[in-house]
């Protein structure tokens, strides 16, 4: 009888233990559903979303919506009504808070200050300014820490981050349309618009949450792209071109200078307003342009053509994701797609085309 009696207590005190973990997944969830609403305006900065809790009440809530700004732990402290309700609160964070003074003071300190008895977080921060170091101070103030919740989702959503910080180049998105048959463009490049109105609109909108776009020369030289965000809100990414000889025309749309634009070449090094001629060696272009741009802040790049310069980042092994829109057109002779392999991530209908996904494993940081 003492024996049931001490099992049923073990098993009742394992309960609200469980319950913890399912709750601790929910309160993650919600953090990083915050987090993701900073896509497009955060960067460099990584996208970090904050909860904080009192018993089992959400009691603040905010993210990190712009660089420069206020971070998400800071946001959620002041939307807290009654503040005193802060101290001896958890907060679920989706990043380790920071503990540097940057544009912003170290958020591992206000949540000190503040009195929060227990910090849980997805991903631990590798940028060597951070690397566990917000964590150590929050344990030497007597705060709990936990950490690793959700953590491949964290690692997901900040996977622009994370690359840059641990691969040393941006998170690379090719992205084409391609026909049924095929095909990215017609033999004589008389053909315009492969996928539909509305895939040419989630286009624009990845151009919003990328820190830039890249064509190559051909591109820039038939089709002639402004590669802004018009179908679209937000901010314009910054523009890439590929160069080498110098050959396109300044009259360009790309070289209006109405957004920063970088063309990288094999023979000149030269700034002006909005434009910058990056002068690089002819071994390794790719990848010093890649270093290169990740020198810069720049922690993604959308490369959207042509088929060449495709091709190059997929020969050297340099992308990590892949989005091609496959559309009901046929051409029957044209312009080949670029062979890819990777593994398939996800398919959807945008009305009669077709959104392919596939990442790169050999690049993964999940």
């Amino acid at each position: 009888m003492i024996l049931q009696n001490i099992s049923h207590l073990l098993w009742f005190l394992q309960l609200p233990i469980f319950r913890s973990v399912e709750h601790q997944e929910e309160y993650m969830l919600r953090a990083l559903e915050l987090a993701r609403l900073g896509q497009g305006a955060v960067s460099p900065n990584p996208l970090v979303g904050c909860v904080l809790v009192e018993g089992d009440l959400i009691i603040g809530e905010g993210w990190h919506r712009k660089y420069g700004e206020r971070h998400a732990e800071i946001m959620a402290m002041d939307s807290v009504v009654e503040k005193h309700s802060i101290a001896g609160c958890t907060a679920y964070v989706s990043l380790e808070p920071c503990s540097h003074i940057g544009k912003t003071p170290p958020c591992a300190d206000a949540l000190i200050k503040a009195g929060v008895k227990h910090v849980v977080i997805s991903t631990v921060d590798t940028n060597p300014l951070v690397a566990g170091q917000g964590i150590q101070r929050l344990r030497d103030a007597g705060i709990d820490v936990t950490t690793g919740v959700l953590k491949s989702e964290g690692r997901r959503i900040n996977r622009r981050f994370f690359t840059s910080i641990e691969q040393h180049i941006p998170y690379i998105i090719l992205k084409w349309a391609e026909t049924a048959d095929g095909f990215v463009g017609s033999q004589n490049s008389t053909s315009k618009w492969i996928s539909n109105v509305t895939s040419r609109q989630r286009a624009h909108q990845w151009r919003a949450e990328e820190d830039a776009v890249l064509v190559g020369t051909r591109t820039a030289q038939v089709d002639n792209p402004r590669l802004n965000v018009r179908d679209w809100s937000g901010r314009n990414p910054v523009r890439v071109v590929i160069d080498r000889s110098l050959r396109l025309d300044e009259s360009l749309n790309l070289f209006d200078q109405s957004q920063p634009t970088l063309c990288y070449n094999l023979k000149k090094q030269e700034e002006k307003s909005n434009l910058t001629y990056i002068k690089l060696e002819k071994d390794s272009f790719l990848m010093s342009l890649l270093l290169d741009l990740t020198r810069r802040n720049i922690r993604s790049v959308m490369v959207e053509g042509g088929a060449q310069t495709l091709h190059a980042f997929i020969q050297e092994g340099l992308w990590h994701e892949a989005r091609i829109f496959r559309s009901v057109q046929t051409f029957g002779e044209g312009i080949h797609s670029p062979a890819i392999h990777g593994q398939h991530l996800r398919e959807e209908r945008i009305e009669d085309d077709r959104l392919i996904v596939m990442i790169n494993p050999a690049r993964s940081i999940t």
